[in-house]
């Protein structure tokens, strides 16, 4: 049996912290990354990249640290600030994800924490 055609998806999720701590920034973005493969059923080997985001409140650690530990360690990753809008939400951690997956999979964004105020459109963000 052939196996079923696979596409390129990107998906997006966030979450917040409560403290710019190494720790508190490696569990929540772990708690992120598991929660975006359960709800996708990813696994890293579908993975192409991962582009993570912080704001500028968020320098005590690398997000791409926890994704490495959960088995990333062989995708790329690359850590950025996040635009410094005015009035935005403090203290976020987002993450844009390539991967492969059949071609009916629909991607589940991931949003946590005070983050799920950023994207209450996306019913699979909740």
């Amino acid at each position: 049996m052939m196996p079923p055609f696979m596409r390129l998806f990107a998906l997006r999720g966030a979450t917040t912290v409560d403290r710019n701590t190494s720790e508190a920034i490696l569990g929540a973005t772990e708690w992120l990354m598991r929660e975006i493969m359960k709800r996708n059923d990813l696994e890293p080997e579908a993975v192409v990249s991962c582009i993570f985001t912080l704001t500028d409140d968020l320098d005590a650690e690398f997000p791409a640290v926890a994704a490495r530990q959960l088995g990333f360690d062989k995708v790329p990753l690359l850590c950025a600030r996040e635009v410094p809008v005015p009035g935005s939400l403090p203290r976020v951690i987002r993450v844009l994800i390539h991967y492969y997956a059949p071609d009916e999979h629909e991607a589940r964004h991931v949003y946590l924490g005070d983050a799920r105020s950023l994207r209450t459109d996306l019913e699979s963000a909740q």
